[in-house]
């Protein structure tokens, strides 16, 4: 799986949704224009975009409206806006292998240009689509939901008693809702059936949910090259999936390793320990069990769509998940 020639596949579609980001955040600001074109540079996969410019064809015989290029360019503002936010809450100096804005700028710009992201983000919802009404419902749930799930992230991290319900809620809010957002309101925007909104809102949601087990997953197995280093999620206390599975295997270590965990702001030397612990207790392999089943449900929520090329694409879009390495 190729992005990019999901992208050349997309041809047109893709230019329109483009441009429709890039007008949608000028300002008459030089310092706010050079700071969005610098965010814009670093975009990464812009998959969020991709996949309701997908959902939308495969629901209507490879047409798009008006609705979906909004709707879709506002999923990847949205999603921008939660990581300039992000970064702040994280104090992360880098995402993607590059300085984040609040490294260079300071956490004050970084949430105000969050915050610009957000409300362009909004504004391009509210159109004269008869859509509109039900996609702004659809992402203030998912607005809600990225603070409830950063909020019980962070409760969870305090007590360290995080269990799987726990983290498949905190994933969901954090990770897959604006997947659903973006899917689901792209078959809105097409008159899709009841049937094909429950099919794009089902696909999503496994797929957003197997897209933060694989980075769960890479914080432990990946490289320090991909732009992310190793261990970061037990620095920040959050137990994931590949940490839940090794417990799981060794019951007898559980209190001790969530101990240290809890305990790792004070000796973060311990987390060489925890990462060895995972590793040698099959947590990965847990992990990466938990993450094909996800994949497997997405898949199969593509079957009551119809057989074309989209669906196809959506599809290795599910397989690519499994087998990314950054």
């Amino acid at each position: 799986m190729d992005i990019k020639s999901v992208r050349e596949y997309l041809g047109k579609d893709w230019d329109v949704v483009k441009e429709k980001i890039e007008t949608s955040l000028m300002s008459d600001i030089a310092l706010l224009n050079s700071t969005n074109s610098s965010i814009l540079s670093n975009s990464g996969k812009q998959l969020r975009p991709l996949l309701a410019l997908l959902i939308a064809r495969a629901c209507s015989g490879h047409k798009i409206s008006e609705a979906t290029v909004r709707y879709a360019a506002a999923a990847e503002l949205l999603h921008n806006a939660t990581l300039l936010h992000d970064d702040v809450a994280d104090n992360s100096n880098q995402r993607r292998g590059v300085p984040t804005i609040m490294s260079l700028m300071g956490p004050s710009v970084s949430v105000l240009v969050g915050d610009y992201w957000l409300v362009k983000a909004m504004e391009l919802i509210l159109g004269s689509s008869e859509g509109d009404h039900l996609v702004i419902k659809i992402f203030s749930k998912t607005l809600s939901d990225l603070a409830e799930g950063e909020m019980l992230q962070l409760q969870k991290a305090q007590s360290g008693d995080t269990c799987e319900d726990d983290y498949l809620r905190i994933i969901y809010s954090k990770t897959a809702s604006l997947f659903e957002a973006a899917c689901v309101s792209a078959a809105i925007s097409v008159d899709a059936s009841d049937e094909y909104q429950k099919a794009a809102r089902d696909y999503a949601v496994a797929l957003g949910i197997a897209f933060q087990i694989k980075d769960d997953i890479l914080d432990y197995s990946g490289t320090e090259s991909v732009g992310k280093p190793l261990g970061v999620d037990i620095l920040e206390q959050k137990i994931t999936m590949p940490l839940l599975g090794a417990m799981m295997n060794a019951p007898a270590e559980e209190s001790r390793v969530r101990s240290l965990v809890k305990g790792i702001v004070n000796h973060p030397e311990n987390r060489d320990e925890i990462v060895t612990f995972v590793r040698d207790n099959a947590g990965l392999e847990y992990a990466v069990q938990q993450l094909d089943k996800y994949v497997a449900q997405a898949v199969e929520a593509l079957s009551v769509l119809p057989s074309c090329v989209e669906r196809v694409l959506l599809q290795d879009l599910a397989y690519f998940t499994a087998k990314r390495v950054m």
